[in-house]
């Protein structure tokens, strides 16, 4: 069968930036998956999206012009409902044929075959392959229809502007060029209005020709990049611009690295469609600001790239991604730095007049922001995060830490009621610190304020002393026992309060930290805190945080059974985790350990059976050699265990007791534990419960069983 490539490219007005690469992915692969659906390709056919500020497109390769027919076996019905007791075709059969355009003449054709209990009748039929044009109209269709829009607009037809509201189209951006080529043949489809051709529009104002010809399919990217000024490839866009940061900065020297930062790259990727990095600098003394204020704005509201030195210090010279090539660029540089010049001023206005004010002068201004209406001000939620500050501080290193992270507590928070933080919230925290030096405060403290929202998002640093680690700790508990308090938990994939993110945080502190807390005891120390603004959903949050530690330690590798292991003994303190885990890897490895396993989860059904009942081991009243055996063999191996485990070596402690395996397998092959007499079978029910304690110390070793 011929093939050829295939292109289809929708021009549009200027697409959303920030959806642009999803748009631009999502069209090729549903275009692409339909076509080889309706076999007009092959499964291994390359797809190539194109995705620019005008235009969504997509290149396939190996695409026919009608695909090959197929062989079709449909059932029609049991043959008892199909033919009558003389062979001859019921009514049912007889309409049910018609249905598929056959008649009586087919009924001789038909196969019998088993269908469950019973025989079915089946009609072959060849189905003829869908023509290109048909094909590629409902892939199209449906590429167009499943797009990932982030916001639908309605827009009239320009051939029925004389009907006003007769005829309009739903779609991200009006749409105004539909091209079709399959080699270099139009394939005469249709979309939101319009009909498929063989020319697109390049650059607003630096195309060679309008409208842009196209030879055949796969001139398409290199037309438009030499008669239309466009490289129509996200992908390559990038690239470009990535090549064009890199050698601008180079050009300024000094080590000049421009920030790093894919998303502002993506997005200004999905501005441009001929880009031409140029360099702009401002005046020097705006450096005087935190760096941080002046990047955020340069890129948040200008989409700049500024320029670091060798040391990660900001300089004065940005980079500016434009969009067009002018022989003398000089007032595009130009225009760029008067635009950026009121930003950076007004980035320093907010500076200097936030430092006229003391962080402790505007603690009183907490009460008057709202939180949440159930659980008060931002001034109530700083008392609540002081009072378990305090705690853990004293907790962890005593009446000094206690007292340092009671300050930082109580001044977090005070950025929130600056100017810079009002303009720039994402600066929070960061400002916090900033204004804490400058209000001679050491830097323990001004760390301690800048870091306590850390981590952010998951792989962000933890924070960087001690006072910050309690003030993070108890900043996000107080966010997850008052969210869970007032029954405020996230569903599905709505978290409005970041709970999923404030657990993970939780946890990678006392993890990596190695911090001596216990979970439960934690969390319960928090709740005082809110007096009787909620209700204790200690068991609740703590099974929540369970399920993210879960979560994580199956992303970093560990078995579902490993994780379920450790975890079914909700062991308190989480920086132990990690060498459990560690340990029932070990001994999941040991020749013995299926059997033991087996051997756990039958003494745990047991002893659920047997609840209340048991007591303490006697020896004298031992009767079988089994159970004398078993008894003799845990004295000889459990307290070695315990010790290993007391002394924090998990994994030797688990393989201790892999030598208990012959002497449990002995007695459950030779000891009845229901015995009639009532204080030979508790004595036997206390022996089990006492391997079964012994056993599951370092994990539920019951949960390895197959």
């Amino acid at each position: 069968m011929t093939t050829k490539n295939l292109l289809v490219e929708l021009f549009v007005e200027e697409l959303p930036p920030k959806a642009l690469k999803k748009l631009g992915d999502a069209f090729a692969g549903v275009l692409a998956d339909q076509l080889k659906a309706q076999g007009l390709t092959a499964a291994d056919a390359v797809v190539t999206p194109f995705a620019s500020p005008r235009r969504l497109a997509a290149h396939v390769t190996g695409v026919a012009a009608k695909a090959a027919d197929k062989a079709v076996s449909q059932k029609l019905m049991p043959v008892s409902v199909g033919l009558d007791a003389s062979g001859a075709p019921t009514p049912a059969l007889l309409k049910r044929l018609a249905g598929l355009g056959a008649d009586a003449s087919a009924v001789a054709g038909l196969k019998r075959a088993p269908d469950g209990k019973a025989e079915a009748l089946f009609f072959d039929s060849v189905q003829p392959g869908v023509e290109l044009a048909e094909g590629l109209q409902k892939a199209l269709h449906e590429a167009i229809a499943k797009l990932p829009i982030p916001k639908v607009m309605s827009y009239q037809l320009e051939t029925d502007c004389e009907l006003p509201g007769w005829s309009s189209v739903n779609f991200v951006r009006p749409a105004h060029g539909l091209v079709a080529l399959h080699g270099a043949d139009v394939v005469p489809v249709k979309a939101l209005g319009l009909t498929a051709g063989n020319s697109t529009h390049g650059h607003r104002f630096e195309a060679a020709i309008d409208p842009v010809p196209l030879a055949d399919a796969d001139a398409y990217a290199a037309t438009l990049a030499r008669d239309g000024a466009v490289i129509a490839s996200f992908a390559e866009r990038k690239a470009e611009i990535k090549k064009q940061l890199a050698a601008a900065a180079a050009k300024v020297g000094g080590g000049c690295q421009p920030i790093d930062d894919d998303a502002l790259l993506d997005e200004v990727t999905a501005l441009v469609e001929r880009p031409n990095v140029l360099t702009c600098s401002f005046e020097k003394e705006f450096l005087d600001v935190p760096q941080e204020c002046l990047i955020l704005t340069m890129k948040a509201n200008q989409k700049y790239f500024p320029l670091l030195d060798a040391q990660g210090k900001l300089t004065n010279q940005f980079l500016v991604v434009s969009n067009i090539r002018p022989d003398d660029a000089s007032a595009v540089i130009g225009g760029n730095e008067r635009v950026v010049r009121p930003r950076l001023a007004d980035a320093k206005f907010f500076f200097d007049q936030d430092r006229k004010k003391t962080l402790e002068s505007r603690v009183p201004a907490l009460a008057k922001v709202v939180y949440h209406n159930k659980l008060g001000t931002q001034g109530e939620r700083m008392e609540r995060v002081c009072a378990i500050a305090e705690t853990i501080g004293l907790k962890l290193g005593g009446p000094e830490l206690a007292a340092r992270s009671l300050l930082a507590a109580r001044l977090a928070k005070t950025d929130l009621v600056t100017d810079m933080v009002g303009e720039f919230p994402e600066l929070q925290g960061i400002m916090g610190g900033y204004y804490a030096r400058h209000d001679g405060l050491s830097d323990d403290i001004a760390f301690a304020i800048e870091d306590h929202y850390r981590p952010r998002f998951a792989g962000d640093e933890l924070p960087r002393n001690q006072t910050g680690v309690v003030v993070a700790l108890a900043d996000k508990l107080e966010t997850l026992v008052g969210m869970f308090g007032i029954g405020n938990l996230p569903t599905g994939d709505k978290d409005p309060f970041a709970l999923r993110r404030h657990a993970l945080g939780v946890i990678r502190m006392l993890v990596e930290k190695d911090l001596p807390l216990e979970l439960t005891a934690l969390l319960s120390a928090a709740v005082p805190a809110f007096g009787d603004k909620i209700g204790d959903a200690t068991p609740a949050l703590a099974d929540f945080i369970y399920d993210r530690l879960a979560g994580g330690l199956r992303e970093q590798g560990a078995s579902a059974q490993e994780v379920d292991a450790v975890l079914a003994l909700r062991p308190q303190r989480l920086a132990d985790v990690a060498q459990r885990l560690q340990a029932v890897r070990a001994f999941a490895a040991l020749p013995e350990a299926p059997a033991l396993a087996a051997a756990n989860k039958r003494i745990g059904n047991i002893l659920k059976k047997s609840e209340g009942e048991g007591a303490a081991v006697n020896p004298a009243l031992f009767v079988e050699p089994a159970e004398k055996d078993l008894y003799a063999a845990m004295q000889a191996t459990v307290p070695a265990a315990n010790a290993k485990f007391d002394a924090g070596d998990h994994t030797a402690s688990l393989q201790a007791l892999a030598a208990l395996r012959t002497p449990v397998d002995a007695f459950f092959d030779g000891v009845m534990v229901n015995a009639d007499d009532a204080a030979l079978k508790a004595n036997r029910l206390g022996l089990l419960k006492s391997l079964h304690e012994a056993m599951n110390r370092v994990a539920d070793l019951s949960r390895l069983a197959a």
